[in-house]
C-alpha cells in the first residue's frame, strides 16, 4: 500500500521525535529544519490539512525553535491580519447572511400571503417554525466533528448548496405538509454551518482577536433581517408573476442567490493557515505560531479525541455559557420570525411594515461590531454580554407596557440590540476551552442549546395574543433573566479558579516544583477569560 506524502511526512516526524526524546541532545539544539521542510512539503500537497498543520506546529513548539517564527513590526502584523480578514470574512459573512435570510424570511412571507394560501390556521405557522429547529439542534454536534474529516472549503459550501436548493423548492409548495417537510430538510442542511464557521475561525485567529472577526461574521445575521425586509418590499409587487404568489418569489430568489454564493465559496474559501497559498511561508508560520502561543493547551498530549469530547459534555462551563447564549438566541429568533407581524400590528401598511424592519437591524449590526472591537481590546467578555442582556430586557419591558406604538418600536430596537451579545457568549466559551476536539464539541453544544431557545421562541408569539403579546414578551424576559444569573455564576467561578491557580503556581515556583501540570483548560498555567 502506497502512503500519501502527508502521511509519510507525519510518520517520519513521529520517528524523529522519538529518537530526539530518547537522546541526550538538549532541547535547545534539536534540529528543526527538517521538520519545517516537511511542513512545507505537506502544504504543497494539501490533501490532509489537519495533519499538515499538526506537523508544522509540533515541529516548532516541541523543539523550542522560536527563532524560525518571523518577527513582524506592528504595521506588518496589522497588514497581515487585514489581508487575512479580506480573504476569509467577506465570503463567510455573505454565506451566513443568506443562511439567516433563508431560515427567517418565512416571517416576511407570512404577511405576503403564505398563511392564507397554505391555510396556516391555529398553531400551524408556529409548528412550521419549530420543525426547522428539531433537526438543526440534533445535527450541530456531529457536523462540528465532521469538519475535522471533510475540509472546511468543501463541507461549508457543500451544505450551503443543499440548503439553497431546498429554499428554492420551498417556493413551489402547495400544501402544509410539503412546507413542514422542507423546513425539516432546511434544518438538517443548515445545522453544521454556524458552529462550523465559529470553530473554523478559531483555527486562524488568536483568542483576543477572535470576537471581532466572529462579530463581522455574525453581524451578517442582523443584516439578514434588513436584507429580507429590503427584498420583501419590491417582491411584494411580484404576486401573480409566473402564476406564483409574492411569498413564493421570496423563497425562490433567496434560494438561487444562495446556490450562486455556495459555488463561489467553494472556489475562494481557504482551509487553514498552513494551506493558505495567498500567504508567504513566513506569514503562514507567523499566523500558526501566534495562535498556538494562545492555545498551547491544544497540543497533542496523548489524549484521545473521544476523551476530549466527553470532557466537553461534562464541563460545567459548557452548560452554563450555553444558558447565557440561549438567553440571547431566544430573543433573536423571536424577533426574526415575528418582527414584521409585531410592526404590522402597530397599524402600518404592508409596504411600510417591510421597510420599518430594516433600521433596527442596521443599528444592531453596528453595535455587534463595536462591542466586539472593545471586548477584544480590553480582553473581557462578560461586561458586554451583560450590557446586551440589559438592553434586550428593557426592550421587552417597554413592549409589555401599554405605551404608544412609536415607543414600542423603540423598544424593538433595544430587543434587537440585545443580539449583540450572542457572539460574545460564543467567544467567551471558545476562549476558555482547551483542546481542539473539546472546543469543537463544546461550541457545538453551546450553539445547540442556544438554538433550542429559538425553538421555544418560535412558539410563544401566538395569534390569539395580538396585539400586545404579553405571553411572548414575558417568556423572553424569563430567558434573559436566566442568562443574567448564569453569566454572573460563570464570572464568580472563573475568578475563584483563576485565584486558586495563581496561588498554587506561586507556591510551586517557590518550592522549585514543575508548574507545567494538567492539560487543556485544566492546566495550571491556563487562566479563564472573564
Amino acid at each position: 500500500m502506497e502512503l500519501e506524502p502527508w502521511a509519510t511526512n507525519n510518520l517520519y516526524l513521529r520517528a524523529q521525535e522519538y529518537v530526539l526524546s530518547t537522546s541526550d541532545v538538549p532541547t535547545s539544539v534539536k534540529p528543526a529544519t527538517s521538520v519545517m521542510s516537511l511542513g512545507s512539503n505537506a502544504a504543497s500537497d494539501g490533501s490532509a490539512p489537519q495533519d499538515e498543520e499538526k506537523v508544522i506546529i509540533r515541529g516548532n513548539e516541541e523543539q523550542g525553535e522560536d527563532s524560525v517564527t518571523p518577527t513582524l513590526t506592528t504595521e506588518q502584523e496589522t497588514k497581515l491580519w487585514r489581508r487575512i480578514d479580506m480573504r476569509l470574512i467577506p465570503i463567510i459573512a455573505a454565506m451566513y447572511l443568506l443562511s439567516f435570510t433563508d431560515r427567517g424570511n418565512i416571517g416576511n412571507a407570512k404577511i405576503e400571503g403564505l398563511v392564507t394560501q397554505l391555510d396556516l390556521t391555529g398553531d400551524k405557522y408556529n409548528i412550521a417554525l419549530t420543525m426547522f429547529f428539531v433537526p438543526y439542534c440534533f445535527f450541530e454536534i456531529p457536523s462540528n466533528l465532521i469538519i475535522h474529516i471533510v475540509r472546511p472549503s468543501r463541507w461549508l459550501p457543500g451544505i450551503m448548496f443543499v440548503w439553497g436548493l431546498i429554499m428554492a423548492l420551498m417556493g413551489f409548495v402547495k400544501t402544509y405538509p410539503q412546507l413542514l417537510g422542507l423546513r425539516v430538510c432546511l434544518g438538517v442542511a443548515e445545522a453544521g454551518f454556524y458552529p462550523g464557521v465559529a470553530y473554523y475561525l478559531t483555527m486562524w485567529y488568536p483568542k483576543y482577536q477572535y470576537q471581532y472577526r466572529l462579530a463581522l461574521f455574525s453581524g451578517a445575521a442582523t443584516m439578514a433581517g434588513a436584507l429580507t425586509g429590503f427584498l420583501a418590499f419590491p417582491l411584494g409587487h411580484m404576486g401573480g408573476v409566473g402564476g406564483l404568489e409574492a411569498w413564493s418569489w421570496l423563497f425562490i430568489l433567496s434560494g438561487i442567490v444562495t446556490i450562486v454564493i455556495a459555488l463561489l465559496a467553494a472556489v475562494v474559501m481557504v482551509d487553514y493557515p498552513s494551506t493558505a497559498k495567498f500567504l508567504t511561508k513566513e506569514q503562514r508560520s507567523f499566523v500558526i505560531q501566534k495562535r498556538r502561543r494562545d492555545t498551547l493547551q491544544d497540543q497533542d498530549d496523548g489524549q484521545h479525541a473521544a476523551q476530549q469530547v466527553w470532557e466537553a459534555f461534562t464541563d460545567w462551563q459548557v452548560w452554563t455559557l450555553s444558558v447565557v447564549l440561549m438567553s440571547l438566541a431566544a430573543p433573536v429568533y423571536g424577533i426574526a420570525y415575528f418582527l414584521p407581524t409585531l410592526i404590522k400590528d402597530f397599524g402600518y401598511s404592508l409596504a411600510i411594515t417591510q421597510l420599518l424592519t430594516i433600521p433596527p437591524y442596521v443599528v444592531a449590526t453596528i453595535a455587534i461590531v463595536s462591542f466586539a472591537h472593545y471586548s477584544d481590546k480590553i480582553k473581557l467578555r462578560w461586561p458586554f454580554i451583560f450590557a446586551a442582556q440589559c438592553m434586550s430586557l428593557m426592550g421587552y419591558l417597554i413592549n409589555i407596557l401599554d405605551v404608544p406604538s412609536g415607543v414600542k418600536y423603540f423598544g424593538l430596537y433595544l430587543c434587537i440590540l440585545g443580539s449583540s451579545g450572542g457572539c460574545g457568549a460564543i467567544t467567551w466559551l471558545a476562549n476558555n476551552l482547551g483542546g481542539k476536539y473539546k472546543r469543537a464539541t463544546g461550541m457545538a453544544v453551546q450553539v445547540t442549546v442556544g438554538n433550542m431557545g429559538g425553538a421555544f421562541a418560535s412558539n410563544i408569539y401566538r395569534s390569539q395574543d395580538a396585539p400586545r403579546y404579553l405571553l411572548g414578551d414575558g417568556l423572553e424576559m424569563m430567558f434573559i433573566g436566566m442568562g443574567l444569573i448564569a453569566g454572573l455564576i460563570a464570572v464568580l467561578i472563573y475568578k475563584r479558579i483563576n485565584s486558586q491557580r495563581d496561588h498554587e503556581e506561586l507556591v510551586r515556583r517557590q518550592k522549585g516544583q514543575d508548574v507545567d501540570v494538567g492539560r487543556g483548560d485544566r492546566a495550571l498555567s491556563f487562566r479563564y477569560t472573564l
